[in-house]
């Protein structure tokens, strides 16, 4: 593993992604268990997309983690899909780790709301509720956070939750990944938790395996800060780390950094 810092932002880069996912399980455990020892339950925002496969099976393998105190929201939903079509967030994060672990309690972006402007002021309410401790994210094709697509994202955006409609990038993605056969079947519309409420999280643990990814993280990393690259946001949080395997950080020009090579 390499390690280096852009910004604020620490980066760590792993030979596979398998390798990436357990280191990054086995950090954000240590983060968990220390915040459980420090207040009596803990807030995470968790995405749901198959770059995060590898860290949530690591996960809810580790041991030691009071899972009865943790609550767990959901980040993202597709506007319209059947409450249970295997494309959904929720559904897709229920199966690998919200009906694998005794959670206090998990909250879901309701898709199929008939009122949405309700639906994120509801969702908007618990997340006022319950303070985000860590947000568990991922980084798109177009190197959007969350469903904030470089059209739609805000740095300074004054809601939690909106609805936002998708461009064909990140539609495209999902396609890409398997979720959906072709573009037309994957949904327009989306029910996203703002770069706002992202930021909002003390911790951000974000996992971007695979060389799909090269060029948004190349962006990311190498670009300025701005809405048009809307990950590049990660380098002004002060607890943030980004998790790369080799094939997501091919394009990166790592002479520009100063590694730190350590051993995991």
């Amino acid at each position: 593993m390499i390690s280096f810092l852009k910004d604020t932002l620490q980066v760590q880069v792993y030979p596979a992604r398998t390798a990436m996912g357990e280191a990054a399980a086995a950090q954000a455990a240590a983060v968990m268990t220390r915040l459980l020892a420090e207040q009596p339950m803990v807030n995470i925002i968790f995405a749901a997309a198959p770059s995060q496969q590898e860290f949530l099976e690591a996960l809810v393998l580790q041991p030691g983690i009071d899972w009865s105190r943790v609550n767990a929201f959901h980040m993202d939903e597709y506007a319209g899909l059947p409450a249970d079509a295997p494309q959904g967030f929720g559904n897709f994060l229920r199966e690998r780790i919200f009906s694998k672990v005794p959670f206090r309690d998990v909250f879901y972006l309701d898709g199929q709301a008939s009122d949405k402007d309700a639906e994120c002021l509801r969702y908007t309410a618990l997340l006022e509720q319950y303070l985000t401790d860590i947000v568990y994210m991922g980084i798109g094709e177009n190197a959007h956070i969350a469903f904030n697509d470089p059209h739609v994202a805000d740095f300074n955006d004054p809601a939690l939750v909106k609805i936002v409609d998708l461009d064909q990038a990140c539609r495209q993605q999902q396609v890409n990944d398997g979720c959906f056969t072709v573009l037309n079947e994957v949904p327009q519309w989306a029910l996203t938790l703002t770069v706002t409420a992202l930021m909002r999280g003390r911790y951000i643990f974000c996992m971007v395996p695979g060389e799909k990814k090269a060029t948004a993280v190349r962006h990311t990393l190498e670009d300025a800060i701005q809405e048009k690259y809307p990950s590049s946001i990660l380098r002004t949080h002060p607890s943030a780390i980004l998790y790369l395997d080799n094939d997501s950080a091919q394009q990166i020009d790592l002479s520009s950094f100063h590694i730190k090579p350590s051993i995991q």
